[in-house]
C-alpha cells in the first residue's frame, strides 16, 4: 500500500507541473465503461455465444475474410458492436480527464487503439485524436473503392443469439460492393489508412508546442503493445495504469497497479 501510495503522489506531481496531457489509452479504458476488452476467447465468446458454440475465435471474426465468407456473421459481430458503442455512456474518468487537461496550456492529445469513439462521445477534441487501429464508426468499401466515409447512416438489426445481421448491410456509396468498417484487422492488407495518417499529422504538428508533458497510459497491454510502443517512443514521464501489467522500465515513469477509473480517482483526490 505505501509503494502504492508513492506512485500515486509522484503521478500527481507529475500532472500538476505539466503543461499538456498525452492520453494513451488501450481497451482496458473501456472496461470500466462496461465494454468487453476480448481478452481471450472465453471473454469474447461469453459476449457472442454463437460464436463460441462455432469455436471462432477473435481473430477469425475480426478479420477482412470473415465478410467474405459469411457477411451475415461479420455484420452480426461488428453490428452488434457498432450499436453497443453508440450506447455506451464513457465511465466518469473520462471527464476528469479533460478536466485536468483544461487547466493546462496546451491542453490534450489522445492516441488510442480502441475504435469505440469513446473519447469523441466524452466530448474530447475529435482533431487531437489519434485512432491507430481505425474506427467502427467510419466504413469503407470491401472491394477496393479508395474512400471512408461515416457510419451515421447505418442502424443495424442484429439477432444477438445466432450473431447475424438481418437488416440490410452497408454498401459502398461508388460501386456499391459490400462495406466493412474502417479498421485494421489480423491479416488485413486492405485497411485504408489515410484518416488514421492524417490524424498522425495533426499529432505532429502540435507536439512541439508543449515543453513539459506527461503521458497518463491507460490499460494498455503487452499482446498488441501499439499504444505502449507509441507512448514509450515519446521520451516524456510516463504514467502506466494497469490492473495486470503496470510495469515500467524507465526511472521517470510510474506504475499503478489499478484499473483506469480508480486510479483516476485516486489521483483527482490528492489533486484537489
Amino acid at each position: 500500500m505505501r509503494e502504492l501510495n508513492l506512485a500515486l503522489q509522484q503521478a500527481a506531481d507529475l500532472i500538476g507541473s505539466a503543461d499538456a496531457l498525452i492520453i494513451t489509452a488501450g481497451a482496458g479504458m473501456g472496461v470500466d465503461s462496461g465494454l468487453p476488452d476480448f481478452r481471450g476467447n472465453e471473454g469474447m465468446w461469453q459476449a457472442y455465444p454463437a460464436l463460441g458454440r462455432a469455436r471462432i475465435d477473435f481473430t477469425e471474426i475480426a478479420n477482412p475474410q470473415a465478410f467474405a465468407d459469411d457477411p451475415q456473421l461479420a455484420w452480426g459481430f461488428y453490428g452488434h458492436r457498432l450499436k453497443l458503442y453508440r450506447d455506451t455512456v464513457p465511465h466518469a474518468g473520462f471527464a476528469l480527464l479533460q478536466q485536468w487537461a483544461s487547466t493546462m496550456p496546451h491542453g490534450a492529445f489522445v492516441f488510442t487503439s480502441n475504435v469505440d469513439g469513446q473519447f469523441q462521445r466524452a466530448g474530447f477534441n475529435p482533431d487531437r485524436l489519434i485512432e491507430c487501429h481505425g474506427s467502427i464508426h467510419h466504413l469503407q468499401c470491401s472491394s477496393g473503392c479508395d474512400d471512408i466515409w461515416p457510419a451515421d447512416a447505418f442502424t443495424p438489426t442484429i439477432d444477438a443469439q445466432q450473431c447475424r445481421l438481418l437488416s440490410p448491410p452497408p454498401r459502398c456509396p461508388h460501386c456499391g460492393a459490400l462495406a466493412r468498417p474502417n479498421i485494421l484487422m489480423f491479416d488485413d492488407w486492405h485497411w485504408l489508412e489515410q484518416r488514421t495518417a492524417a490524424q498522425l499529422r495533426r499529432y505532429r504538428q502540435w507536439r512541439p508546442q508543449p515543453n513539459q508533458p506527461v503521458i497518463i497510459e491507460i490499460g494498455a497491454g503487452t499482446a498488441i503493445p501499439s499504444v505502449r510502443h507509441f507512448g514509450e517512443q515519446q521520451q516524456v514521464p510516463l504514467i502506466r495504469m494497469n490492473k495486470r501489467e503496470a510495469a515500467v522500465r524507465r526511472p521517470d515513469d510510474v506504475a499503478i497497479p489499478l484499473g483506469g477509473l480508480e486510479a483516476l480517482q485516486q489521483l483527482q483526490k490528492l489533486l484537489d
